[in-house]
C-alpha cells in the first residue's frame, strides 16, 4: 500500500483520510467555506479538526478564474493561518498554493506538504526536493485561474495516465522521492462533466501509477450539473451536499486516499464507504 511522506510525518494509507478545506478568502465558490482572516480560518480549522478530520488543506486564493494575486498579498492571509493551525491543530496541515514564493514561506510556517493546483513548475518541484515535504500533483493543461474549454479526450483516464507518469519522471530528475507525491485528478480543470465522471467511475485504474490518490470532488461544479441535467444550468455550491456524499462514497470503494472536503458529512460518508469497503487487518 502507497504511503505519503510529508514534512513531519509518514501518512500510512489506507485507511483514507478526509482533508478538511479551509479557505482564507471572501470569494471561494462556496459561500459556506469562506474564512475571510487568519483569525476565522484558525477557528474554522480547529472546528474541522473537532468534527474529525485527519488533515487541513489550507488556501488564501479562489481556484476559480480571476487576475493574478501579488506573492505577498497571498501570503499574509495564508502564512499566519498555516503558523497558528501548524502549532495548534494536532493534524497535518498542507499550504494550497501555486506560487513557489508563497509556498516556501507557508513550509516556514510548518506546513507538511504544498497542494500544488498548477500542475507542477521546475521551480516549485525544486523547493518540493529541497525541503522534503509532501506534494499534491495536480493534473491541469495550462496556467491556474484562466476560463478555457476542456480538451476533451477520446479517454480521459488514459490521459490522466500519461499525463502523471511524465510529470512523475520529471519530478524524480529534479530531485523529489516519489513518496513524497500524491496526485489529484484535478476534477473540473479542464475536463468536462463526463471526463469527470468516467474518471470517478475508473478511479482504480489510476492506483497503477503507485502513488496515493487525493481527490478533491467537494461540490465541485460536475456534481452541480448532473443534479441539474445541464452545465449552463448546474445547481449551486450550497445545493451539492448530497451528491458530494453520493461521490465520496463511490471514490473511497474505488480507491481514494485523501478526499478534500468541505463538509463532517462527507467525512461521515468517507468513514462509512471505509468500514464497507476496505476489509480491516
Amino acid at each position: 500500500m502507497p504511503a505519503w511522506r510529508l514534512a513531519n510525518t509518514t501518512l500510512e494509507l489506507p485507511p483514507p483520510l478526509g482533508a478538511g478545506i479551509v479557505n482564507v478568502t471572501d470569494d471561494s465558490f462556496f459561500a459556506g467555506a469562506r474564512s475571510g482572516t487568519p483569525e476565522r480560518a484558525l477557528a474554522d480549522g480547529l472546528g474541522l479538526v473537532e468534527a474529525g478530520f485527519d488533515l487541513l488543506d489550507v488556501g488564501a486564493v479562489a481556484a476559480r478564474s480571476g487576475p493574478p494575486v501579488p506573492a505577498a498579498a497571498e501570503a499574509a492571509k495564508l502564512v499566519p493561518a498555516i503558523e497558528r493551525l501548524a502549532a495548534e491543530a494536532g493534524v497535518p496541515v498542507l499550504a494550497d498554493t501555486f506560487s513557489p514564493e508563497v509556498a516556501a514561506a507557508a513550509l516556514d510556517a510548518g506546513a507538511a506538504a504544498i497542494n500544488d493546483i498548477s500542475g507542477g513548475s521546475a521551480e516549485m518541484l525544486g523547493l518540493i526536493a529541497e525541503r522534503g515535504c509532501g506534494y499534491v500533483l495536480m493534473h491541469i493543461e495550462g496556467p491556474p485561474r484562466v476560463d478555457r474549454r476542456a480538451p476533451g479526450y477520446a479517454d480521459p483516464v488514459a490521459h490522466l495516465g500519461g499525463w502523471f507518469s511524465e510529470r512523475l519522471e520529471r519530478a524524480v530528475e529534479l530531485g523529489v522521492d516519489s513518496e513524497q507525491i500524491a496526485l489529484d485528478p484535478g476534477l473540473d480543470f479542464d475536463l468536462d462533466t463526463d471526463d469527470d465522471l468516467e474518471i470517478l467511475r475508473r478511479l482504480g485504474e489510476l492506483r497503477s501509477l503507485g502513488r496515493p490518490l487525493f481527490v478533491a470532488l467537494s461540490r465541485k461544479d460536475f456534481l452541480g450539473a448532473v443534479l441539474a441535467g445541464s452545465w449552463d444550468e448546474r445547481l449551486p455550491a450550497a445545493e451539492r451536499e448530497g451528491a458530494t456524499l453520493a461521490a465520496t462514497t463511490l471514490a473511497v470503494a474505488a480507491g481514494a486516499e485523501v478526499l478534500r472536503l468541505h463538509d463532517a458529512t462527507a467525512l461521515d460518508a468517507l468513514r462509512t464507504a471505509a468500514a464497507i469497503a476496505i476489509p480491516r487487518p
